[in-house]
């Protein structure tokens, strides 16, 4: 008889509360995670986010389902193109060479390469044709070839943050504009202006706004209903908040169950970002540590908590990692002579009723501690821990006697 295995509750950033994961279709998961801006090498904050997500990944696929990952690359934006006149490059060029800088970084932290990774420059037209929708529906409106959205025409603006419309303020991506009917609209679509990149549409020469980018891309991989969509908290608002409500306007039916965000990395306290010069590429952090290392330190951390960029912890998490690969590889030798003499003399080593109920708790442990909305700190501290002691016990028995865990037949 199969283990049933225990209920996945995840935090849902909309209900602010942890609920029981159920998929909208049963053995299938949609989740769309919002990507780099690809203007510059990534940073641990990055790293924060797509390995708190990878962690998402991998145990829905172990539990069994069948995930379709979504993650996008922003490859036109205001701070690519003023990046690619600063060095005297194709804005386009510049962006898909850190592209694939990021998905170097990626690989070093043995992150899964997700099912999709759909950049911006590649889906004009179904970001076009949804920024249609959302006018003939009359939630978008026309000025001098801008298209903005209407917040006034989206009746649970602020469901998501809990913010109201007063609240949403002039930011690095939205700018004050006269033109606007309300201070909070934002752009969909922008203008052309000399030296930028643009396209044909049916406003004029341009280029999408940052938040139909998002929506159209997830709508065009997953359909407007899908089960996840996460990223970093600082995107719930204007970002994911924006996102909700163009979706809305573009399809009734628009729906996502679970929102999920992961907290900071921070820097003497404060928010590692690139904006405020105070960030470490993860490639300085993998020239100097083991990229495994990296990874542990920052699921050390519960992804939903802020973690302290700290020189000491990483190096814990290296001590911690050499400790892993070397009870792997002493395991790899231990087991080695058994199996040699088990060939010559056609013997066989089976587990014994004593080792594999260790094993099996063991591993209820595990599958306990991640179902608990993803509780890595107490896998890395308590659950790896016991079940590296466990081996090297087993280990130090095979020396000495080789049958008190495992029993030759």
């Amino acid at each position: 008889m199969a283990k049933v295995k225990p209920e996945f509750r995840v935090y849902n950033s909309m209900t602010k509360q942890k609920e029981v994961f159920k998929s909208m279709v049963e053995g299938k998961v949609g989740m769309y995670i919002c990507g780099v801006t690809a203007y510059d090498l990534s940073h641990i904050g990055h790293a924060r986010a797509y390995v708190a997500f990878d962690v998402l990944y991998r145990f829905l696929k172990y539990l069994g389902y069948e995930v379709v990952y979504v993650r996008n690359f922003t490859d036109v934006d205001d701070k690519i193109i003023k990046r690619a006149n600063e060095v005297g490059k194709d804005s386009t060029e510049l962006s898909r060479s850190f592209c694939i800088e990021f998905q170097n970084d990626m690989n070093d932290l043995q992150c899964l390469v997700p099912t999709h990774q759909p950049r911006v420059t590649d889906h004009m037209e179904q970001i076009k044709e949804m920024i249609v929708q959302i006018i003939d529906n009359g939630c978008a409106y026309v000025v001098e070839g801008d298209v903005y959205f209407s917040v006034d025409k989206s009746p649970n603006y602020g469901i998501l943050s809990g913010r109201k419309l007063e609240d949403n303020r002039a930011g690095e991506r939205v700018a004050v504009d006269d033109r606007k009917r309300n201070p909070a609209d934002f752009a969909l679509w922008k203008s052309a202006k000399p030296g930028e990149p643009f396209w044909d549409s049916p406003w004029g020469p341009g280029r999408p706004g940052w938040h139909i980018e998002c929506s159209a891309m997830s709508a065009h991989y997953l359909t407007p209903t899908f089960d996840i969509h996460g990223g970093g908290m600082d995107l719930i608002f204007p970002h994911h908040e924006n996102e909700i409500a163009q979706s809305c306007a573009a399809c009734s039916e628009s729906r996502i169950n679970y929102w999920m965000h992961n907290g900071f990395v921070t820097a003497n306290d404060e928010k590692m970002s690139k904006s405020l010069g105070n960030f470490f590429t993860i490639r300085e952090a993998t020239k100097r540590y083991h990229p495994l290392a990296l990874r542990h330190f920052l699921l050390g951390t519960h992804y939903r908590s802020p973690v302290n960029y700290s020189i000491s912890q990483i190096e814990i998490s290296s001590e911690s990692v050499f400790y892993i690969y070397q009870t792997l590889h002493d395991c790899e030798v231990a087991l080695s002579g058994f199996e040699e003499s088990a060939s010559e003399s056609g013997k066989k080593i089976r587990i014994s009723p004593a080792a594999q109920e260790s094993i099996n708790k063991l591993r209820d442990e595990f599958e306990a501690k991640l179902s608990d909305d993803l509780h890595t700190p107490t896998v890395l501290n308590s659950s790896l821990q016991e079940a590296l002691r466990f081996m090297n016990t087993c280990m130090n028995t095979l020396k000495v006697t080789g049958v008190d865990f495992f029993t030759t037949v």
